[in-house]
């Protein structure tokens, strides 16, 4: 199983203090006992290196961004048109372009899911960790 990992779900697990701490934790050790590859794109890098930094505080940014092992899909020049297609449809949505470009990458490359918790996926159409019904 594939899974790309959003901004809030790394946010989540990184921040003690974040409301979704101890969900964010048992869904990684679930999803590390089924042996998923969970996967970032360069795009989502930035942006939680972004929230971390404001959230806590730089060092803490760098210290995640320093230690990350999970892979990292680039977000092509095709997924970058795309979101932008995806940013004009949705007009009644307030998609970020990392979003955008976050479902763009997962139709690419056919992610079963997305680690996140930012309603956008769903409202996009795109399973989450919910749909794995990890905490009964």
């Amino acid at each position: 199983m594939r899974i790309l990992v959003d901004s809030s779900a790394i946010v989540a697990l990184i921040l003690r203090n974040d409301q979704r701490y101890t969900e964010a934790v048992k869904t990684l050790r679930y999803l590390t006992e089924k042996r998923a590859t969970l996967v970032l794109s360069n795009f989502i890098v930035a942006e939680t290196y972004n929230l971390i930094a404001v959230r806590a505080y730089p060092a803490k940014a760098r210290e995640w961004l320093l230690a990350n092992t999970w892979p990292i899909e680039r977000v092509s020049t095709h997924d970058e048109k795309e979101a932008r297609r995806i940013i004009e449809k949705y007009a009644d949505k307030n998609f970020s372009y990392t979003d955008a470009t976050s479902f763009a990458l997962m139709v690419r490359l056919s992610f079963d899911l997305v680690f996140t918790y930012d309603r956008h996926f769903v409202q996009y159409g795109l399973s989450t960790q919910e749909n794995l019904n990890i905490h009964g």
